[in-house]
Order: C-alpha cells, then sequence, then structure tokens
C-alpha cells in the first residue's frame, strides 16, 4: 500500500491544474479517494467532526449487500439446475460458480455505464466525484431478473442516471431512488425483459457449466403464480412454504429472494447505524396491517389478498425494498416522525399495489418511488408543525 501511495503522490502533480492530464483530474481524484482516505479536514467554522464520510457510508452499504448478492449468485444457478434435473448431481462449487458467471457481467455493465457517466459529468462540470453510485451500481443487478439482457441493463442504466440523478444536480439532491428508476424505465419499457415467466431462470449454459434448457421452459415466481390463480396459496399441501420464502431458493430478482440474506444486510446497517430503523421497522408493520386486513376479507378471485402477513413480507421484494431501498438518506425524510410516516406508507401502497392490481404482483418499487414524492412535503410539515408550536409557546410566555 505504500508503494501505491508513493505511486500515486508522484503522479498526481501531471493531473494538478496546469499539469499535461490535468484535463482528468476529477478522474484520478475519484481514484485516490477510492483507494486511501482523504487527509484534508475542515479549517473553520462550524463542523462535527467524525470518521464517517460519503465514502464509507457508501461502503458498509454495499458490504451490507455482499450476502444477498452471494445467495443471489448460488440462487441463479440452483434454479438452472433444478430446472433440468440435474441438481443432484452437481456441487456446490459448480452451482455457485454458474451463478456467478451469469451475475457478474451484469454487475460490470452496471458499474461500468453508470459510473463512466458520473465521471464525464464530474470531468465536464470540473467537479469531485461523488460516491453515490457505489451502492447504485450494486443495487441494479439485485433487483433484476438473471434473463434481463445487458444491452438493457446498460440503456435503463444510463437513463436513470441522467435524467434522476445528474439532471437534479448529482448525489444528494435527486429526488428518486437511482435503483429503482433503473427498474421502473425496465419494467415499462421493456416489460417482456422484467416479467411473466420466461425471465427468471438462466436458460444457457456458461463454459460449460448450468444446461441450456429448452425454449418454451417457464419459470415463476411466487406471486406471479398467485396472480394467475394459481393455488400455491394453500402451502401445506402446494407449491412454496414460509420456510422456502424466507430461505429464498425460489425465482425472482437476483437478489430479493432471501429474507435471510437481506436480515444479515439490515443487522449491518442498524448496527452500523447507517440506516435508520425507524424507517426500516414501519415499513414492515405498514405492510403486516395492511396485509392483515386483505387477508381478513379474502377474495375467491385473487388469490394474493389469501396470504397472510408473513408470507406478504417474505415474498417478492418487500424485504429487500424496505431495508435496501426506503432507508435511502437521499430520497427519505430526514425528520424522526417523517420516517414513521414514510415507512408506514410505503408498507400499506406496497401491499394495496399487490392486491389491488393482479398485472401487476409486486408494489414495492412503485410504492417506494410514489413516496419518494413526498418525502420533503412530510419532512416540511413536521418542521412547520415545530416552528409553529415553539412561536405559539413564545407568544404565550
Amino acid at each position: 500500500m505504500k508503494a501505491l501511495r508513493n505511486f500515486l503522490d508522484k503522479v498526481k502533480p501531471n493531473f494538478e491544474e496546469g499539469g499535461k492530464l490535468s484535463a482528468f483530474r476529477s478522474v484520478f481524484d475519484g481514484f485516490e479517494t477510492f483507494l486511501f482516505v482523504p487527509n484534508t479536514v475542515s479549517k473553520n467554522g462550524t463542523h462535527i467532526h467524525d470518521t464517517i464520510d460519503s465514502k464509507r457510508v457508501m461502503s458498509i452499504v454495499v458490504i451490507a449487500l455482499i450476502p444477498a448478492l452471494l445467495f443471489g449468485m448460488y440462487n441463479v444457478g440452483y434454479q438452472n439446475y433444478l430446472a433440468a434435473g440435474t441438481l443432484e448431481q452437481a456441487s456446490f462449487l459448480e452451482v455457485f460458480i454458474f451463478g456467478f458467471l451469469a451475475v457478474l457481467p451484469k454487475i460490470i455493465v452496471s458499474y461500468v455505464v453508470g459510473l463512466g457517466i458520473e465521471f464525464t459529468v464530474a470531468q465536464w462540470k470540473k467537479e469531485e466525484i461523488q460516491e453515490g453510485f457505489l451502492v447504485s451500481g450494486m443495487l441494479i443487478p439485485l433487483i433484476v431478473p438473471v434473463e434481463c439482457p445487458l444491452w438493457v441493463i446498460a440503456v435503463a442504466t444510463a437513463f436513470a442516471v441522467i435524467f434522476a440523478k445528474e439532471i437534479f444536480g448529482g448525489t444528494g439532491y435527486n429526488i428518486f431512488n437511482v435503483a429503482l428508476i433503473t427498474r421502473a424505465f425496465l419494467f415499462f419499457a421493456y416489460p417482456t425483459k422484467m416479467s411473466g415467466d420466461q425471465v427468471w431462470v438462466a436458460k444457457d449454459s456458461i463454459f460449460g457449466l448450468g444446461n441450456d434448457l429448452p425454449e418454451g421452459f417457464s419459470g415463476a415466481t411466487t406471486l406471479g403464480q398467485l396472480s394467475t390463480g394459481s393455488p400455491v396459496v394453500d402451502l401445506a399441501n402446494n407449491g412454496v412454504e414460509l420456510k422456502d420464502m424466507i430461505i429464498g431458493l425460489l425465482p425472482g430478482s437476483i437478489g430479493e429472494t432471501s429474507v435471510i440474506a437481506i436480515l444479515i444486510g439490515a443487522v449491518i446497517l442498524l448496527w452500523t447505524g447507517v440506516a435508520n430503523w425507524r424507517t426500516m421497522a414501519s415499513v414492515f408493520v405498514g405492510g403486516a396491517l395492511t396485509a392483515m386486513l386483505f387477508n381478513a376479507i379474502g377474495s375467491t378471485t385473487n388469490q394474493v389478498w389469501n396470504l397472510d402477513w408473513m408470507q406478504h413480507l417474505a415474498v417478492g421484494g418487500f424485504c429487500f425494498g424496505a431495508v435496501f431501498m426506503a432507508t435511502d438518506p437521499v430520497t427519505s425524510p430526514r425528520t424522526d416522525c417523517g420516517k414513521y410516516i414514510f415507512g408506514f406508507l410505503i408498507g400499506v401502497v406496497a401491499i394495496v399495489i399487490r392486491c389491488m392490481n393482479p398485472g401487476y404482483p409486486e408494489g414495492m418499487m412503485l410504492a417506494i418511488l410514489l413516496m419518494n414524492v413526498f418525502a420533503a412535503l412530510i419532512d416540511y410539515c413536521f418542521v412547520q408543525h415545530n416552528i409553529n408550536k415553539r412561536l405559539k409557546r413564545i407568544n404565550n410566555r
């Protein structure tokens, strides 16, 4: 590390103002701050000095995503070998490596496109490169089906970074969660690549690993089966049990299937203080109460209504959205009371969309994006309420 530090110090003058490579100053600064913690500190004014900066926060979130990523890679291989009927003959390593090779290109495309745009914009504006896309670049591959084409991911990532982030001013100014805008763009612009029964299981072998599945192979998600009226709700005798939803060995978006892996990430975020428990807990409370209501009413035509609250929270992208998306500090309220309202309404809206719209059985994405719109308004209402209460107290003296 010392040799690398010495090398960077040696070439750094070339990237400073007046150096022959000064046009790439932002790019060099981005790589330097990624590799080493900057040693510059504030000199005057009122500041709170601690060891947390945006790079550390983003790094912790990426670390928290690793359990979901690793499990997602294994599940991609598991679903392929299971569909081909060769799971018993395959080793754990073969299954995992196949999934790793299937998922890795999506991670590379996400980071290359997203960071490439951010580097270009920072260089054009002569600003520092922000670390915000370190998290978005990891989230995007985890919330798409394994069969989603790379070029589609590239187009959606570029759209989200430009129109949901840079156009608002970059990291810290975006109204909407960038990864969810990517998914929304994919869902509405390329619906056949994001839904249906043909996108959830990898169908082609890679470097001799995995199996080539027939073109007509169908691997629907649990919510997808429910939305068509499948009797999978009878968990005791058919299809999927609650423990399968919690473990996560089911078809679904790459990183969203395992509740256990997601909860490990949640513990990391809460223990480090990166995520706020108020938002996270409120999402689950809102979702559970709404699910209980629909379950109590019941339905003979829409099987999603008949899921109990635990199944609703465990299936689909509910847990992933509650832990990693709803808690985004940029697109969620800052006030403590606002966090409760924000999270609770996300849980309510997600279940309402699931139950009331059979054509769109997964409601977490739209629920979070909808509440992103109202995050600033929620904060404003609570701040203004506190101001008015203090003014009234002063006037009554």
